[in-house]
């Protein structure tokens, strides 16, 4: 099977460099396209009691700056990247929102191996409800 678009899910940490390396590597021989996506944490959904905060600007402030992060790491790419998509919400719902609107036929995301990922996976969430491939990449901590 050829892959035609490969979406690469990124937290922006230095892990993120290891999986772009891999999804350009596999990207190049099939001349594949390739897009990026870091979801962000809805801070709304966060909100537990009273507080003086404005939601939306921290918000918009926080997305802000992971697009900023994810077009250094497109740079870093060294590749043309069709999307860089920052999202907020449930990891999950947003990737396969993502799948159908783009096409995408392959995700690639990390996974530490240590002890608080055994207990709370987002690769566990996505491998339950990714409809395409799913590339895990392991980061042994």
């Amino acid at each position: 099977m050829s892959y035609q678009h490969i979406l690469v899910a990124v937290d922006l940490s230095e892990d993120s460099k290891v999986i772009v390396d891999k999804a350009v590597a596999l990207a190049k021989p099939l001349n594949a396209q390739l897009s990026f996506i870091h979801i962000d944490v809805n801070y709304a959904e966060l909100y537990t009691g009273l507080i003086d905060i404005n939601l939306a600007e921290t918000q918009h402030n926080s997305m802000e700056a992971s697009l900023n992060q994810l077009q250094e790491l497109a740079k870093y790419a060294n590749h043309p990247i069709n999307h860089t998509l920052v999202g907020s919400g449930d990891l999950s719902n947003e990737i396969c929102d993502t799948i159908s609107e783009f096409n995408i036929d392959l995700v690639i995301c990390g996974h530490h191996q240590d002890f608080w990922s055994k207990i709370l996976s987002s690769t566990k969430q996505l491998i339950n409800c990714t409809p395409v491939d799913l590339l895990v990449v392991p980061f042994v901590d």
